[in-house]
């Protein structure tokens, strides 16, 4: 069975004027073909963002993987899912069977909705 390889970045960010950040698990996820997966995502706001989960694949530039406007919104593409939930401040990312072709850096971010500031990790 091939193994898939995660690499999650762990970056702070925080977005100055605003406060808001976002943190995701950090470093190297190593998984079996099959496997489930939670990525976790957390936030910190005083407004309500708009949250991303991007993905790069190796060799190319970052690219939306799936979004959620706004609370309780699921995002779902390609096998992948994350729920918006406003009480935990969490947008995990989730897949039930992992693929090798899966492997690749994922970026959580946010998206402030009144003011149009971005920040992520």
């Amino acid at each position: 069975m091939s193994k898939v390889t995660w690499y999650n970045l762990f970056i702070f960010f925080s977005g100055g004027i605003n406060g808001d950040s976002v943190v995701q698990t950090e470093g190297q996820v190593l998984l079996s073909e099959g496997d489930s997966l939670i990525v976790n995502c957390s936030y910190e706001t005083t407004q309500y963002p708009s949250l991303f989960w991007y993905v790069q694949y190796p060799g190319e530039g970052p690219q939306l993987l799936l979004k959620a406007m706004k609370a309780n919104d699921k995002g779902r593409n390609k096998g992948f899912e994350a729920t918006y939930h406003k009480e935990t401040t969490s947008f995990h990312l989730e897949k039930d069977s992992v693929q090798e072709s899966d492997s690749a850096v994922y970026f959580c971010a946010l998206s402030d909705t009144v003011t149009g500031t971005a920040g992520g990790s």
